[in-house]
């Protein structure tokens, strides 16, 4: 027996385990891997540990076998500290998870274990090999989509779709300008705004960005990082200027934003990483308005109407999401060093657990 004993020892010692292996292993000790924050900072607080707890569902919620999750820029601004939402201290970050159903918890009848599922927020977090999330909060992943894509949904598409709609009362045959197109908000409102009969027009900083927009539902698309580019939008749109602009870096376009808009044009303000001085009066001139868009404030029903469109969006074939770069969890301090700091967007970032 102690032979036996040593020879486990010996076996382990030089020949370690798999990452997938371990992750067995871990189950059945009932810990897995999570990236947890401890106090509010820059992208080093992110810490990988190996001995949390995996979350139980409790009554109306799903523990789900996190395969992807998507990370968002309003993660790395909830970590800093500065960030109007502060959870509580430790907290792994992440919303948008795709995977599979593990356990259901108590009531919850429209999941089971084994079906393939997304997330557009969680409870436990999602940058772990296992996340609890509340039930009304997970939905069907279609097997046209695989789960990078499903990781790709959540908050992107859900943003847009509350921008352009919800928020920016948007028609078909009106136009709209989505500033920052390639990234995981920008793709989903070029898709959902093409597929809802208006006149889309994109920027991207990248020949490669640029690319990517136009394939997903801009008929016109202009390189943000060109002087002029302003003029070429203004002398396509001429006289009238666009309806709406789904606007993703507002400290630094709002003011040429209010000169682009139509009479009675909306900018929808969907990311913003500091200050800008503006002039209402050019507000006043075309009656233009300005909205600030927080998913977080939406309520029960308008996700519903969200999902509702989204879905169908899916089943229909437009819905389809881009994925960029991609990242293991223990890259995640790269992750979000370079969501903020990359050279430009190329679709939607992931992790992968």
């Amino acid at each position: 027996m102690v032979f036996l004993f040593l020879l486990r020892v010996y076996t382990l010692w030089f020949f370690p385990v798999s990452p997938g292996t371990w992750i067995t292993m871990a189950a059945t000790r009932n810990v897995m891997r999570a990236v947890r924050v401890l106090e509010f900072g820059g992208p080093e607080v992110l810490k990988l540990q190996s001995d949390v707890l995996i979350p139980d569902p409790k009554e109306n919620q799903v523990l789900i076998k996190v395969h992807a999750c998507g990370v968002n820029p309003v993660e790395t601004y909830i970590r800093s500290g500065n960030y109007a939402r502060k959870p509580a201290l430790p907290y792994t970050p992440g919303s948008d998870v795709a995977g599979v159903v593990e356990g259901v918890g108590e009531h919850v009848t429209a999941f089971k274990k084994g079906d393939r599922v997304f997330t557009i927020a969680t409870i436990s977090g999602g940058y772990a090999d296992y996340a609890v999330a509340a039930a009304n909060k997970v939905f069907p992943l279609s097997d046209k989509l695989d789960f990078r894509q499903g990781a790709a949904i959540g908050i992107p598409y859900f943003t847009a779709y509350r921008a352009l709609f919800q928020k920016g009362c948007a028609k078909a045959g009106e136009s709209v300008l989505v500033h920052g197109a390639s990234g995981g908000v920008g793709i989903a409102a070029c898709q959902i705004a093409r597929a809802c009969g208006l006149k889309v027009l994109g920027t991207a900083g990248t020949a490669e960005g640029m690319n990517m927009v136009l394939r997903n539902g801009a008929h016109q698309v202009f390189n943000h990082r060109e002087a002029n580019y302003i003029d070429k939008i203004k002398e396509y749109t001429g006289m009238g200027g666009v309806d709406i602009i789904i606007e993703m870096l507002s400290n630094i376009n709002l003011a040429t934003d209010l000169q682009l808009l139509n009479y009675g044009g909306r900018v929808m303000v969907v990311g913003c990483r500091g200050p800008i001085e503006i002039n209402p009066r050019d507000t006043m001139s075309k009656e233009s308005s300005i909205t600030g868009v927080s998913l977080f404030l939406a309520t029960e029903e308008e996700k519903h109407e969200c999902a509702t469109a989204l879905l169908d969006g899916i089943e229909a074939g437009w819905l389809k999401p881009v994925v960029g770069s991609e990242y293991p969890l223990e890259k995640v301090v790269k992750a979000h060093e370079d969501i903020i700091h990359g050279g430009g967007a190329r679709g939607k970032m992931v992790l992968l657990p």
